[in-house]
C-alpha cells in the first residue's frame, strides 16, 4: 500500500512538472514579448534538472558504515562513521543522510545525532561521524541508512534505503570483588581464593572407634564384628571450589545491576581457580555446567550480554524443577536476585534440608532501605543457616556496597 502511494505521488509530481513546463511554453507562445519568454527560459533549467534528477541513479551510491570497535562494555562510547561515494558527479542541491537506530540505541546519550544535512553539489565523497555515549548492554544491529535528495522546489524527491549491516555486542560492566573464605562472602577488591569443605559420605577411607555424635549409618558392621567393638567409617574431607550462580530473570528495575554483579562474581570465582556454573532461565533455558577455563568465562559473559528479564515464572517455581540434580548438586549455590517473597523463602528452606548449600545476594537500588517484611524473611533464612547479603548498587561503574548481612 505504501509503495503504491509513493509510485502514485512520484507519477503525479512528474505530470505536474511536465504540465507546468508546457504551460510556461504555451504562455510564451501566445503572449509573446520579452517577459513571457524570460519566464519560460528561467523555468526551463529547473525543469530539466528535475527530470535529470529523476533519472539519476541514487541507488548506485556506495554507502559504508564503520564503528570504532566490535565489542563494548556498558558505558563505553561508540563512534560510527558513514561514508557515501558516487561515480557520477551530478549536482545535488541537498542530501539528507540518516542512520536508523533501534529504540534501545536511541535512548543512548548522543553527542551528535545520526542524521545530517549536506549540500554536496559536485562532491563525489561525503562522510560524517556521530557519537553514542553510555552504550546499553545487549546485542545490537545497525541495518539501514536512509538517503534523501530532491530538487529546489520539492517537485521531485528521491529516497533510498541502503542495507548496511553492522553487528556488535555490549558486555556487562565488571567490578572487582574479593571473597573471604571464612565469612563466605564477596566484597569489592581483588579476587582471593574460594574454599568450602564438604564431607562426602560416599568415600570411606578407613575405620575408627565409635565416638559420641557419630551417625548410626556410619557404623561399619563387618569391622565391628571382627574387633568386638563398635567401629565407624572414617570419611575423606573433600575440598570443593565449585560454585553455581542462579540468576533471577523475573521482571525487575534492578536487572542491569543483577547482570553486573553476576558477571563480577563469575570473574572473581574463575580468577581464584574455582569452577563455576550458571543457571539462567526465562523464555530460554540456559544451564552452563561447571568449568574454570577462559573460554567458559567468555561463554558466560556472552550469555549475560544478551540475556533479558523475560521470565514469566517466579524464581521459587523455577527452583522446584529438576534442574540441579546433576553434578551441580554438590556445590555452593549463589542466588542473585533483587527481591524476597514468602514462597521463595519456603523453597530455600526446603532445599537446605536436602543438604544443599545456598547463599543469597539481594541487590537493592542506591540507598534503598530493607523493608520490614524483607527483614523478617531474612531472619527466617538465617535460622536455617542460609547466608543473605544485601548489596546496594552504587552509581554507574562505581560498584556495590554491602548494606546488611546475616
Amino acid at each position: 500500500m505504501l509503495n503504491s502511494f509513493k509510485k502514485f505521488s512520484t507519477g503525479w509530481k512528474l505530470v505536474s512538472l511536465i504540465f507546468l513546463t508546457l504551460a510556461a511554453f504555451s504562455y510564451a507562445m501566445f503572449q509573446g514579448g520579452f517577459v513571457s519568454w524570460f519566464l519560460f527560459y528561467s523555468f526551463l533549467p529547473f525543469a530539466i534538472y528535475s527530470l535529470l534528477l529523476m533519472l539519476y541513479p541514487v541507488r548506485g551510491f556506495k554507502v559504508t558504515r564503520t564503528v570504532n570497535q566490535e565489542q563494548f562494555t556498558v558505558g563505553q562510547t561508540l563512534i560510527s562513521t558513514i561514508t557515501i561515494k558516487r561515480k557520477l558527479p551530478f549536482p545535488l542541491f541537498y542530501l539528507l543522510v540518516e542512520d536508523e537506530l533501534s529504540e534501545k540505541l536511541q535512548a543512548s546519550e548522543m553527542v551528535e545525532g545520526p542524521k545530517k544535512l549536506f549540500f554536496p553539489w559536485f562532491k563525489r565523497r561525503i562522510s560524517f561521524s556521530y557519537v553514542l555515549n553510555q552504550m546499553p548492554r545487549g546485542e545490537h544491529h545497525f541495518s539501514t541508512i536512509r538517503i534523501r535528495t530532491g530538487d529546489l522546489f520539492g517537485m521531485i524527491e528521491k529516497e533510498v534505503f541502503f542495507e548496511v549491516e553492522n553487528y556488535f555486542l555490549v558486555y556487562p560492566s565488571i567490578v572487582s570483588l574479593v571473597y573471604h573464605p571464612n565469612q563466605r562472602q564477596f566484597e569489592q577488591g581483588s579476587a582471593s581464593s574460594l574454599a568450602k569443605y564438604w564431607q562426602d559420605s560416599t568415600m570411606a577411607v578407613g575405620v575408627r572407634e565409635y565416638q559420641p555424635g557419630d551417625k548410626f549409618a556410619w557404623i561399619d558392621w563387618k569391622a565391628t564384628a571382627r574387633r568386638d567393638s563398635i567401629m565407624t567409617k572414617e570419611f575423606e574431607q573433600m575440598q570443593s571450589h565449585d560454585v553455581v550462580i542462579i540468576l533471577d530473570r523475573t521482571k525487575s528495575v534492578m536487572f542491569e545491576s543483577l547482570i553486573t554483579y553476576t558477571a563480577s562474581l563469575i570473574r572473581a570465582i574463575i580468577r581464584s581457580g574455582a569452577r563455576v556454573g550458571l543457571v539462567s532461565i526465562g523464555k530460554s533455558k540456559n544451564i552452563f555446567q561447571l568449568h574454570a577455563d577462559e573460554q567458559h568465562s567468555r561463554e558466560l559473559l556472552y550469555h549475560l550480554a544478551k540475556v533479558d528479564c523475560d521470565s514469566n515464572e517466579p524464581l521459587s517455581t523455577i527452583l522446584q524443577n529438576d534442574l540441579l540434580k546433576t553434578e551441580m548438586k554438590q556445590v555452593t549455590n549463589i542466588i542473585v536476585s533483587s527481591h524476597l517473597s514468602v514462597d521463595f523463602v519456603r523453597k530455600l528452606e526446603y532445599l537446605v534440608k536436602q543438604q544443599q548449600k545456598y547463599i543469597l545476594f539481594m541487590i537493592k537500588k542506591g540507598h534503598e532501605e530493607i523493608s520490614k517484611e524483607e527483614t523478617v524473611l531474612i531472619e527466617r533464612l538465617k535460622k536455617h543457616h542460609i547466608e543473605v547479603k544485601v548489596v546496594s548498587s552504587l552509581a554507574t561503574n562505581k560498584g556495590f556496597k554491602e548494606v546488611k548481612s546475616s
